[in-house]
């Protein structure tokens, strides 16, 4: 183990005997599992959605209201916020959906046994899969459109999680995290860029889920809108990942995706729940 060079020595075996402070702190614990009885509601329609309008969140409600406008009438969902501040991920009848406690879950009602879906990539997949829309058919363009999905699974915690919460959200500032968050995310940035310095959208020539998956967390990134760190990354050196947020950021079906589950802003701005 390296010396450290801080007040700080990681302990031989770790155990959480406080919280470490900043934002979130105090819903995150080292065990999973339901913390609390609490059911959950239920609407009319085949889709049942729990979420917030985080990144992750935005990814399934813009992909639901792109299947409504593209003619899926089979698409219609009910949509209910899960306050994770609040801890509501932690309820029993959310870790049913989704053992672990993260947004956006999916029920599907509409298939015998229902089927939950979790994880917002494996969502946004398996909705595309089932309504025969945003994936292409034919396997390069399928395989493609998939190793961006995956990509952006992969790439997004060094974001979130990584520079995010070391930017914006831990309880001061640290170098050395910051520092290498920060060069980690301006080389996503910059793969994105050459990306679609040749493409029009992610995957190529067609808007699929792998704009979807990406858009809510580089695009608004690109567009000042994550952590207030537009200026601190240079993001509009990011030419062609520009172009493409702001030409993502007009669609109707995005524009209405973005208020689902929205529960801050302004009143326009939110629509925490849909029926």
């Amino acid at each position: 183990m390296p010396k450290s060079t801080s007040d700080y020595t990681p302990p031989r075996v770790w155990t959480m005997d406080e919280e470490n402070g900043g934002q979130f702190a105090s819903i995150n614990k080292p065990t999973a599992g339901a913390q609390f009885d609490k059911e959950l509601p239920r609407g009319k329609h085949p889709l049942q959605l729990y979420s917030l309008a985080t990144p992750n969140g935005v990814k399934v409600t813009v992909m639901l209201e792109e299947l409504l406008a593209a003619g899926h009438s089979g698409a219609e969902y009910d949509a209910y916020p899960i306050k994770i501040q609040d801890g509501d991920q932690f309820g029993s009848g959310f870790v049913a959906l989704n053992p672990n406690s993260k947004i956006p879950a999916l029920l599907d009602t509409s298939v015998q046994p229902e089927q939950r879906v979790f994880e917002s990539g494996n969502i946004l997949l398996y909705l595309a899969e089932k309504f025969g829309a945003f994936l292409p058919t034919d396997l390069a363009g399928r395989t493609e459109t998939l190793s961006w999905l995956f990509w952006q699974m992969g790439s997004a915690p060094y974001l979130g999680g990584g520079f995010g919460h070391f930017y914006a959200y831990a309880p001061e500032y640290f170098e050395y995290p910051i520092n290498r968050f920060t060069m980690e995310v301006k080389r996503q940035l910059d793969v994105l860029d050459k990306q679609l310095a040749e493409h029009e959208f992610i995957a190529g020539a067609d808007y699929t889920i792998a704009d979807m998956a990406i858009w809510p967390w580089y695009g608004n990134l690109a567009l000042g809108r994550q952590y207030n760190a537009g200026e601190f990354l240079d993001v509009e050196s990011y030419t062609h990942v520009q172009r493409w947020a702001k030409q993502i950021d007009q669609r109707p079906a995005v524009i209405e995706g973005k208020k689902i589950n929205r529960t801050w802003g302004e009143p326009h701005e939110q629509k925490p729940e849909r029926h």
